[in-house]
């Protein structure tokens, strides 16, 4: 009966003309499982809802913050699970000049534009290109055909991001755009809100953090990346050893919402690991591995009275974002890398997810 049901769902989904049309008729739920490891996600905002696995027990729990039903997504601010772009993060002053055009793009914080705009990537739906569950290797494609101006961006861009269950334990993210007829900026990023402990656990003040970066791009107080490039050593940013949210918390009660320059990362080059986290009651352990230069720590600071599955309500600190990407700001900033991707040329950015409960210390 679970088969037919996914059958009629995904059947249902690419019968429609669902390209970034706001239809929650069209939205679908979809399931990736390979023993104790399973995945439910939705085509809107090419989103993951769940993310279930055992601890060191052999107890399942949900990892990831988010709603029951998929239609709740389609209101939500927080970004919960979500695909964004075109270009993640933060643009200054909602503008940019490429090739001597000076680009305005929609603003929707405050002055500038975050995370691709009010209707970017995220707050979209998106075609169902292949489900394949009962495949060695489980997963499903969604894809969206971004339009010229949208948003304000040049050009049209194809765009996909595949979830695939690699093994028992291992959660392949492989996101591709295609820039069709001009340059354009793209960068892409997921936003799932990780708690370890399992989503309804609590703040992740216990969740231990290894980041893999010397330096981050500190910003302005609107969260506008300088220029600079600063080391984290000495600073409450420094966790290249690992560290509880919490220690950190007590030297930066605002948390933390900042990007990490990775050490000896190139922008779609070889996987390098970006991240560890772990946490001690449950066990778990994931490791991040990505081929971007940069990852956004978020610790979810602004998240207030967000009721979630379950009915558990979320609140501040109650999950972290490990957000790779190139830097924020990249297209005003010609010091850091490139994001300008030219016609014919296709824009890869590979997230590798691994989950263990071997071993709780991560030093």
């Amino acid at each position: 009966m679970g088969k037919i049901s996914v059958m009629l769902c995904f059947l249902i989904v690419s019968l429609a003309l669902v390209n970034g049309k706001k239809d929650v008729s069209k939205i679908g739920v979809f399931e990736l499982k390979k023993g104790d490891f399973s995945i439910k996600l939705t085509n809107w905002g090419a989103s993951i809802m769940s993310i279930v696995l055992p601890d060191s027990h052999g107890k399942l729990a949900d990892i990831a913050l988010g709603y029951d039903s998929a239609q709740s997504y389609v209101n939500d601010t927080t970004n919960f699970g979500r695909t964004v772009g075109r270009v993640a993060n933060r643009i200054g002053g909602a503008k940019f000049t490429l090739n001597g055009a000076t680009y305005k793009l929609n603003a929707n914080d405050g002055k500038n534009t975050l995370h691709g705009g009010a209707k970017g990537f995220g707050n979209l739906l998106w075609k169902v290109q292949s489900h394949k569950p009962d495949a060695k290797s489980p997963y499903i494609t969604f894809t969206y055909d971004s339009f010229d101006g949208e948003q304000g961006f040049p050009g049209k861009a194809l765009v996909s991001v595949t979830y695939m269950i690699m093994g028992s334990n291992k959660l392949l993210v492989d996101m591709k755009a295609k820039a069709i007829d001009k340059a354009t900026p793209i960068n892409l990023a997921h936003h799932t809100y990780f708690n370890l402990g399992g989503h309804n656990s609590g703040n992740i003040k216990s969740n231990k953090v290894q980041i893999f970066a010397s330096h981050i791009t500190p910003t302005d107080s609107g969260l506008i990346p300088t220029g600079k490039i600063s080391p984290v050593k000495g600073t409450p940013f420094d966790f290249l050893s690992p560290q509880t949210v919490g220690s950190k918390l007590k030297h930066l009660p605002g948390g933390f919402d900042i990007n990490y320059a990775l050490d000896g990362a190139t922008r779609g080059k070889k996987l390098k690991k970006t991240a560890v986290v772990s946490e001690s009651k449950s066990g778990r352990i994931m490791e991040l591995w990505s081929n971007q230069p940069g990852v956004q720590f978020y610790t979810a600071n602004t998240l207030a009275n967000v009721k979630g599955k379950g009915g558990y309500v979320y609140g501040n600190y109650a999950g972290l974002c490990l957000e790779t990407q190139a830097f924020p700001d990249a297209v005003n900033h010609p010091n850091f890398p490139s994001v300008i991707v030219n016609p014919g040329q296709t824009y890869s950015h590979v997230m590798l997810f691994r989950f263990t409960t071997k071993n709780v210390n991560i030093s």
